[in-house]
């Protein structure tokens, strides 16, 4: 066997033993360099006693919607003139008089608005953008504006619907009509799915968020979703029909790969090569995290990047078990999509997972082969 199969065999066999271990029922991994064939390595099914997973199921991308989708279209956004600097009350007049009144979009894309970690956003007057940001106005801040890194999903909530006043829609249509459809991955990468679409399953039941809920001594209920659509595991996110600033997005290893290799040196199809520097940038210098728009840098302490990759390395992390990470230098795309909370809810540690996995496919990259590897072959 060649150095490049041992390397490929290698992914095949963490894989298949993190679904014996019970991470997941099913793994996606795929390495790719500058968008050309890499290799793709599906172990697992869909769901507990279901199909083989396949390298077209969707998976629930969770808070890699936000670089992919929220982070992306802020700077799209700026082409029609919207300023990152410009505060949240600008757009959501709504906000005035409460503490992220001043908060500027870009501090919200970096997780440095002083936002909290979590909050459940539909339980004080309901799952409504209104109630939203009547919640908001409620929140108390975490820490003061611009003075500490702390991820936030109700800072890139906020950003998400800020984004959709300024583009006069919702991030649904905005993302297909300005991101995927013209990259040509409609199909394989959008928000809110309807029904029959081939998706790795989530929770049974919001567990997770139920026991969020009961810390807080809440005894409201987590959202639905939307009806015909398939729910997302944030409950955040399905308080509005599944489409929000911090998730919501579901999409293919392929099309996540296809969307983040527009964010490597120079741009692509659809990011110039300034707005790709731009989004990628270290803006949070001297706090906890290095973070740019949307994306968090390697550099970050505890992150899932690894040693295996560089220091300007950029990536992501969903909760439901997703990632994607890219290397600027050998123009390296790596994603590896799971589904950790199926059936019940189990939250393991993905970050050992994750590393080894980068050390693999980045050694399978180097020596070559492609291709796409089933199973635990």
């Amino acid at each position: 066997m060649s150095d490049g199969g041992v390397a490929a065999q290698g992914v095949a066999e963490l894989l298949g033993r993190a679904v014996s271990a019970g991470l997941a029922v099913g793994w996606v991994g795929l390495a790719v360099r500058d968008g050309e064939a890499g290799m793709c390595w599906c172990n697992g099914a869909r769901n507990v006693g279901g199909a083989p997973i396949e390298p077209d199921v969707r998976y629930d991308l969770a808070s890699l919607t936000k670089p992919l989708a929220t982070g992306t279209l802020l700077l799209l956004a700026q082409r029609d003139g919207l300023d990152l600097d410009a505060p949240l009350a600008d757009l959501l007049p709504e906000l005035a008089g409460a503490p992220w009144a001043a908060v500027t979009l870009l501090q919200c894309s970096t997780h440095s608005g002083g936002f909290p970690a979590w909050a459940p956003l539909y339980a004080p007057h309901g799952a409504s953008r209104e109630g939203y940001l009547r919640a908001l106005c409620e929140l108390a801040p975490s820490a003061p504006t611009g003075r500490r890194v702390e991820y936030s999903c109700p800072g890139f909530i906020a950003l998400g619907l800020a984004l959709e006043r300024a583009g006069g829609a919702d991030l649904a249509t905005l993302f297909a009509d300005l991101v995927a459809v013209p990259l040509g991955i409609g199909d394989e990468l959008s928000f809110a799915p309807p029904g029959g679409t081939p998706v790795a399953a989530g929770e049974k039941r919001w567990l997770v968020e139920e026991k969020l809920l009961a810390e807080r001594g809440l005894s409201a209920s987590p959202p639905s979703g939307r009806g015909g659509s398939i729910a997302c595991g944030d409950g955040n996110a399905r308080g509005l029909e599944g489409v929000a600033g911090n998730a919501g997005l579901f999409g293919t290893a392929a099309a996540v790969a296809h969307l983040a290799a527009e964010f490597l040196p120079g741009g692509g199809e659809l990011l110039t090569a300034d707005e790709a520097e731009l989004g990628t940038r270290v803006r949070t210098l001297g706090l906890e995290q290095a973070r740019g728009i949307g994306w968090q840098l390697a550099t970050t302490p505890g992150c899932s990047a690894g040693p295996a990759l560089p220091p300007n390395a950029f990536g992501h992390t969903g909760f439901s078990g997703t990632s994607v990470w890219v290397e600027p230098d050998t123009r390296a795309v790596h994603v590896l999509l799971g589904n950790r909370l199926h059936p019940g809810g189990r939250t393991p540690d993905l970050h050992p997972l994750r590393r080894r996995f980068h050390l693999l496919s980045g050694r399978h990259l180097r020596e070559g082969a492609r291709g796409t590897r089933s199973g635990g072959s």
